[in-house]
This record gives C-alpha cells, sequence and structure tokens, in this order.
C-alpha cells in the first residue's frame, strides 16, 4: 500500500513489472502504486500489461507545503491533475479528495521530520485534522518501531483504519510492509468502499504489520537537520512556484464535477 516505482519518483529504482513479479512470489494479491506527486507509474503499468490479474490500484503520495506527505486514491475514472504539482495546503487537499471523493492520509505521520504530518506545526495547532482523514499509516518499514507505535496509537484514538507499506524504493525493500483486508480489492472503488465501512463499523477488517527495515546510511542523512530544512525549502518553494497553474486546475476539475451533477439531475428529471 505504499510503493515507488522508477517511473513516477526520482529517488526509486523498481520497474512496475518488477513490483508485480516480486509481490507475487511474496503471495501479495495487489499493490497501491504512490509515486510522488505522480501517476507515471500506474500508467505505464495500464499500456504495458492490461491483462495480468495482479491488483495494481492507482494511488499518489502527495506532497503538501504544510504537512508533509499524504497518500490519495481517488474514484475509478477520476483524474486530478492538481495532484501531480506539489505544494498544496493539507486542508486544501482533504477538502479537494472528498469533493470527488477520494479518500486520503498521512503517510508515516510520525517519521522524517521533513514530510511527516504529525510533526508539522499546522497538526500539531489544530489536532482535529485528524478527524478529516480517511485512513492512517500505521506501518511504514522505513521508519522506526516507535514512529510506528505512535501511528498505531494516533489510529486508535481516532478510530481510523491502518495501512502498512514498505515505501520501497530499492529492490531489498519490496515487501517488507503488508496490509490485510477482509473485503475482495479489485479497484479504486473497492478500496475507498472498504475504507469507509472500516471506518463507519470501527472494525478490525483492515490491518496492517510488517518488519522493519532498520537505519541505513540514506536514512540517516534524511533525519538530519541540514536534510530536512533543505527539503522544507525546496517544497514551499515549488509548492508556490505552482499555485496559481494549480488553482486553475483545481477549479477546472470542479467545474467538470459540477457539470456532471447538473446533467445528471436534468436527465433525472426528465
Amino acid at each position: 500500500m505504499h510503493c515507488h516505482t522508477r517511473y513516477g519518483s526520482i529517488d526509486a529504482k523498481v520497474r512496475i513489472s518488477e513490483y508485480v513479479k516480486m509481490l507475487s512470489a511474496k503471495g501479495y494479491d495487489g499493490m497501491l502504486v504512490t509515486d510522488h506527486d505522480s501517476y507515471r507509474g500506474y500508467n505505464r503499468w495500464k499500456s504495458e500489461n492490461p491483462d495480468i490479474k495482479f491488483r495494481v490500484i492507482r494511488g499518489v503520495e502527495y506532497d503538501t507545503r504544510d504537512a508533509g506527505h499524504f497518500i490519495v486514491i481517488l474514484p475509478d475514472g477520476v483524474h486530478l491533475k492538481a495532484l501531480t504539482m506539489r505544494g498544496m495546503k493539507v486542508e486544501k487537499l482533504i477538502n479537494l479528495v472528498h469533493q470527488v471523493g477520494g479518500i486520503v492520509g498521512p503517510a508515516h505521520p510520525f517519521g522524517t521530520r521533513s514530510s511527516s504530518a504529525m510533526l508539522f506545526k499546522t497538526l500539531k495547532r489544530n489536532r482535529a485534522l485528524v478527524k478529516e482523514f480517511d485512513f492512517i499509516e500505521g506501518f511504514n518499514a522505513c521508519e522506526t518501531e516507535t514512529a510506528n507505535d505512535f501511528s498505531q496509537i494516533l489510529a486508535k484514538d481516532f478510530h481510523k483504519p491502518t495501512f502498512g507499506g514498505s515505501d520501497s524504493h530499492d529492490y531489498e525493500y519490496v515487501g517488507m510492509g503488508y496490509t490485510l483486508f477482509s473485503d475482495d480489492i479489485c479497484c479504486c472503488d473497492d478500496l475507498i468502499s472498504a475504507v469507509h465501512k472500516a471506518s463507519e463499523s470501527k472494525d478490525n477488517s483492515i490491518s496492517c504489520g510488517g518488519i522493519v527495515r532498520g537505519e541505513t546510511l540514506k536514512s540517516k542523512h534524511a533525519h538530519a537537520f541540514y536534510s530536512v530544512y533543505a527539503f522544507i525549502a525546496y517544497n514551499v518553494s515549488l509548492g508556490l512556484l505552482y499555485s496559481p497553474l494549480r488553482k486553475h486546475r483545481v477549479k477546472k476539475a470542479l467545474d467538470r464535477k459540477s457539470t456532471r451533477l447538473n446533467s445528471s439531475h436534468s436527465a433525472k428529471s426528465r
């Protein structure tokens, strides 16, 4: 439920076809592609392998300006180009995703300082925002056991379903995280429905776990102050640069949704 491909994430190495082979061999039924602000990995799969039974589901890991990284799943057939342009504020992201019928939740909420929601001032000042999340990543193989424990506690406190993922960018980490569903998940709509069902009933129909990767040289640099603040500055700068075009794309998407709804109501009236 958290995988990066070489086509959509500049720091990833694994081809989408290799994910499918490796995960199938490990007994997985499917995967959620969550490239950073990109659907290129998923689109590559759809263009090359449309008939293979392994379930490859379309998602994105979106980089917000003020609250780190969020996993977003939109309904089948719904496409938002705004999600390929980083830097939206978290409240706007949540509102936009919900308006089009999607779901959203924080990736590694207590992980790396530069990208984890609960370590940003936005969530520290307004913890009630957690109520607006549809799920929480309760296990991330690239984070510490302590960070994952805090994520599980947060999910329990707010009665949110939990996802687990490897957050794999390299081959050796593929399949180190998992999510179990009691419902059969074949597409985005199935996944969204299962999350809503689990959230409303507050049951354990979704569970997660895995093996923590442990500290690496790369992770040490990621937690260092120079990396944290350099990435935050980079993210904010790009977010502001993209802002005018992103706003235009959001407005265009919502206008299309409004037009479809009006057409549907007119047809029913007739």
